[in-house]
């Protein structure tokens, strides 16, 4: 399960970029109940969507020429330059060199060597997001691969991630920061030419937003002008779950997780 408590190699944040961010606020706003909050020119207008004071994730404008709409999920490193330079050796490429983001803290914007975009996110003065796993935050994410085999060493020798694997109804790859329980998983990855609603074209990692009710969300983002790309789907002992995308075609998940056992 993803905490606060982050570990090197752990989801410690997840942004937007949209063509109209300003659009895409409304459309979370009646989602999750996130406010939208823009950044000033020091930080090229990048902002912050908070729930309850919190920040929950990031968001800014991206251009045609900058790429198409899409969630991005950063992983905490206590070295942003020496995890460039172990994505450039395990062959990934590096899509924005490390930069300090004023006092807050370093970051850079890799692809794997499937092309799949991920970040990573140096804390200093601030240490990620304010709030995860709760209703309305981040709480799990899950890259969409041609090749999981290959996925698990390119990651594992960037991050350290330890592989566990579960075999209920079929196997399941989850990752999890070095050293950490199995109950610590924050994430898993899977293979995309096996599920129908994915192009086999575009892999990539999509957050997952925990919900109260996954079927009123899913029906909620349609409304919304939104789509729902897989609609929900119950799993034993994981809970309620649905892909959505949002109406300028970022791509994400919202689950109604099972109630942890024993609780």
């Amino acid at each position: 399960m993803l905490t606060t408590d982050y570990k090197d190699g752990s989801p410690n944040w997840v942004d937007l970029g949209s063509p109209d961010i300003d659009g895409a606020a409304g459309f979370y706003a009646g989602l999750f109940g996130w406010d939208y909050q823009p950044g000033g020119e020091e930080v090229g207008g990048y902002g912050m969507f908070h729930l309850g004071g919190k920040t929950v994730a990031g968001g800014m404008t991206v251009t045609a020429e900058q790429g198409p709409a899409a969630w991005t999920v950063y992983f905490q490193s206590a070295d942003t330059d020496a995890t460039a330079a172990a994505v450039v050796k395990a062959g990934g490429t590096v899509a924005f060199q490390p930069t300090d983001v004023m006092d807050s803290g370093r970051m850079a914007i890799f692809a794997d060597p499937a092309g799949v975009a991920f970040a990573t996110w140096q804390p200093k003065e601030h240490r990620g997001l304010g709030v995860v796993t709760e209703v309305g935050s981040l709480c799990w994410a899950e890259l969409y691969t041609g090749d999981v085999q290959a996925a698990e060493a390119f990651y594992g020798s960037v991050f350290g991630w330890e592989i566990s694997k579960t075999f209920e109804g079929g196997s399941y790859t989850m990752v999890k920061a070095s050293g950490t329980p199995d109950e610590a998983a924050f994430g898993g990855l899977v293979p995309i030419g096996a599920d129908p609603v994915e192009d086999a074209e575009r892999p990539y990692w999509t957050p997952y937003f925990e919900v109260a009710d996954c079927d009123v969300t899913a029906a909620k983002a349609e409304e919304s002008g939104g789509k729902v790309r897989l609609a929900p789907v119950f799993m034993e002992g994981v809970g309620r779950f649905a892909k959505l995308a949002d109406p300028y075609g970022a791509r994400f998940a919202v689950i109604a997780s099972a109630p942890a056992q024993g609780a």
